[in-house]
């Protein structure tokens, strides 16, 4: 294959294509022999344009000169148009449609005018020589065109592949633009949630040093309070770290259309929403013309700050998902189920809504945003279309406790 690639830089179907061609070239020069004028001469030159048509594709200008100077020999010998010229055509053809510019093709036609007029002085018949040029010349801008329209296609297909190369890089550079700013997002909020574990560590450490003497039974408490918020308040560091870290881009982050879904409203960096005000976000959605069915299954157990405001993101991004792509008026059944090891989020849209004319501004990236904030958590999520034509989303984030290390994480 190396081989083949540096003779003539293409793949093996056209190299045998052309290599067919090349051997009809020889084969109807072999079958003229002596009886064609020239005789076995004639057949050398046929050998010659044969040899030449094997690089028709990749140098198609220096084979068209090739083939020129020879078809001249030939006139110049006087031996007349011959069977094996058929070769002409088929270089001119490949100057037309190869050539790197449009330009070599014209030349090649008006070389291939001249070769015309020059063949049909030489033939013997009982006709016109011009009638002989008319019909050659027939030929030959049939040819023409027919190589200028296989260019013209081929033109353009390389330009659509070539342009959808060009956007195939975009996307994979706003893709990488949107989990950048996602992360810069995660991380200040992450960087909150560590800010108020030390305010309260302060707070409870400098209560526990007032109350040693007076309230001992307080004091422990408050100590414990420090210990465990500051456990948990190291692990949320911990997984910050590793947001800032990590280096690979995370899976598909298009919505249904193709499009990163936004999020209903932006808060400010600052706050921090909890699960508790689920209930005013669902309100919201609501008022925007989502019939949004929401259920929570088992008992919510008490989870880190971090842990909280993602469940509470992927609510929010997944209801946004189904307002924007399933549209006003669809049906979402939200359900929030926790177990012992896991929390889990699930929303699923009937997709028979009508389009949002004005949607409401973003404040995130749809799947991106889900999809990194449950990766920090070691969770998993799945996204996609349902039997029934609407969108699903699923969101599993485990829950590891441990004795005086973490409540959940």
């Amino acid at each position: 294959m190396t081989v083949r690639r540096i003779l003539f830089g293409r793949p093996l179907r056209s190299v045998a294509f052309d290599v067919a061609v090349s051997g009809f070239v020889v084969l109807v020069g072999l079958a003229g022999g002596v009886n064609q004028p020239g005789g076995w001469r004639a057949t050398g030159v046929a050998a010659a344009m044969a040899a030449a048509l094997l690089f028709r594709r990749a140098h198609p200008s220096a084979v068209g000169a090739a083939v020129a100077v020879l078809a001249g020999v030939q006139v110049v010998a006087g031996w007349g148009p011959l069977a094996f010229d058929v070769a002409v055509l088929i270089a001119l053809y490949s100057v037309v449609k190869y050539a790197e510019r449009l330009a070599a093709g014209i030349v090649a036609g008006v070389v291939a005018a001249v070769g015309v007029v020059l063949a049909a002085l030489q033939i013997e018949a009982a006709v016109a020589w011009w009638a002989s040029a008319i019909w050659f010349a027939l030929m030959t801008g049939a040819v023409w065109l027919m190589g200028l329209n296989v260019r013209t296609r081929r033109l353009y297909v390389l330009s659509l592949e070539e342009r959808a190369a060009t956007l195939e890089r975009e996307r994979e550079a706003e893709a990488r633009a949107a989990v950048a700013e996602e992360r810069t997002r995660i991380a200040r909020e992450l960087h909150d949630v560590v800010a108020h574990s030390m305010a309260v560590m302060i707070v409870q450490a400098d209560g526990a040093r007032y109350l040693f003497d007076r309230d001992p039974q307080t004091a422990r408490e408050a100590v414990r309070v420090v210990a465990d918020t500051g456990r948990q308040a190291l692990e949320e560091m911990r997984r910050l770290v590793g947001v800032l870290r990590e280096t690979s881009t995370p899976g598909p982050a298009a919505g249904p259309d193709g499009a990163a879904a936004p999020a209903l409203a932006a808060e400010p960096t600052h706050r921090r929403p909890a699960l508790v005000e689920l209930p005013e976000l669902l309100d919201r959605f609501r008022a925007a013309g989502l019939r949004v069915d929401a259920t929570v299954t088992g008992e919510p157990p008490a989870l880190p700050p971090g842990l909280e405001l993602t469940v509470y993101r992927v609510v929010q991004e997944a209801l946004t998902n189904a307002l924007k792509h399933a549209g006003v008026g669809a049906t979402v059944t939200l359900g929030l189920t926790h177990t012992p090891d896991a929390v889990v989020v699930r929303a699923v849209d009937d997709g028979r809504g009508r389009p949002v004319v004005r949607p409401a501004p973003s404040g995130g990236h749809g799947l991106v945003g889900m999809r990194e904030r449950v990766t920090v958590y070691d969770g998993s999520l799945t996204a996609g279309p349902t039997l029934a034509g609407g969108w699903q989303v699923e969101a599993r984030l485990p829950l590891r406790s441990s004795t005086g290390t973490e409540v959940a994480a």
